[in-house]
């Protein structure tokens, strides 16, 4: 049970939080309440969106307003597993010499971004999927843990397809939210240009304003108070409702599995708390159904021919489901 002084103090390092992001990324507030919706219930979030909607400038942001490890990989045709996870490298000097020395990769941080990573093939892909399951990494037969809290934020254009690698179920399923940035309205355009163009250079991003605020104990901290928001069991049963008609709902060829009712129960709860709550209501699950959902179905061919919208088909298949009246 959360107490009211923990659910208090939790709201306020949100709402600071929140606001940090702000002063570097306009606009944009469902995908910046859903990456924080993902760094409360401690998963990783897959993003896309076509170039220049600041995918990166919202990684960074985050990363700035938090104080911790940050790395970036840029994914490329040509990287290998090694590049991500560390090898193994001869050690050439001191009371070592000669012997192999395990040289950690980036992913060995707090907070990954995974910078269009469709670009890699299924080998360095697959480099991720013990990572962000499990938290930790095996290198030359060593199993070594992340630091904690650990979050990868990953990207990727939809619209360009050309060299690219789609990522295979198994990935997909390891992101707890598919979050899609689309183009801003004209006012929050205007206030980019304005931010963007005003008194810096054409290389540097507006990330100056945004001080940490947050630090990895206190995230931990926010984690460990979601997992203690009060979920009613019917609430429980709306969610694993949702994702089950997913399943057999006309336009989708394959459903959700038994992961996303997990993911969409967790999310629940990380949203009751960001909204200051300590139970979870049926439209906390309604509000993360779609981010949740979208990477863990497979539209039918039919569907796909017919030109039909994915989340169209998911918010029919949600609004289909009766929610329970607490």
């Amino acid at each position: 049970m959360i107490k009211p002084e923990e659910l208090k103090l939790a709201t306020q390092w949100l709402h600071v939080l929140r606001n940090e992001i702000a002063k570097a990324v306009v606009g944009q507030s469902q995908a910046v309440e859903q990456l924080l919706v993902a760094v409360v219930a401690s998963g990783h979030v897959l993003v896309e969106g076509v170039p220049g909607l600041g995918k990166t400038l919202l990684a960074r942001a985050l990363s700035q307003a938090l104080k911790l490890q940050y790395a970036r990989v840029q994914f490329t045709p040509d990287l290998m597993p090694a590049d991500v996870v560390g090898h193994s490298v001869l050690d050439d000097t001191g009371v070592g010499l000669g012997r192999l020395r395990v040289r950690k990769g980036p992913v060995f941080t707090n907070l990954l971004l995974a910078d269009e990573i469709n670009r890699a093939p299924a080998k360095t892909q697959s480099a991720l999927l013990e990572v962000m399951q499990e938290y930790q990494a095996t290198l030359e037969g060593q199993t070594l843990p992340l630091p904690r809290p650990f979050l990868v934020m990953a990207t990727q254009n939809p619209v360009d397809t050309e060299g690219t690698y789609p990522l295979p179920e198994a990935q997909l399923d390891r992101f707890l939210l598919q979050v899609n940035i689309g183009y801003p309205t004209h006012d929050e355009e205007a206030a980019v240009v304005q931010l963007v163009t005003t008194g810096r250079a054409g290389h540097e991003l507006p990330l100056e304003a945004v001080q940490p605020v947050l630090d990895d104990v206190q995230v931990l901290e926010l984690q460990r108070l979601a997992g203690l928001v009060h979920v009613d069991a019917k609430v429980v049963d709306y969610a694993v409702r949702v994702v089950r008609a997913t399943r057999n709902w006309p336009g989708l060829e394959v459903g959700a599995g038994p992961r996303g009712s997990v993911a969409l129960v967790r999310t629940a709860r990380a949203t009751a708390l960001i909204g200051g709550r300590d139970f979870v209501t049926p439209d906390d699950v309604a509000a993360q159904a779609l981010a949740v959902l979208r990477h863990r179905v497979t539209m039918a061919p039919d569907a796909q021919i017919e030109g039909r919208d994915l989340d169209e088909l998911l918010q029919a298949a949600l609004d289909s489901v009766e929610a329970p009246r607490l």
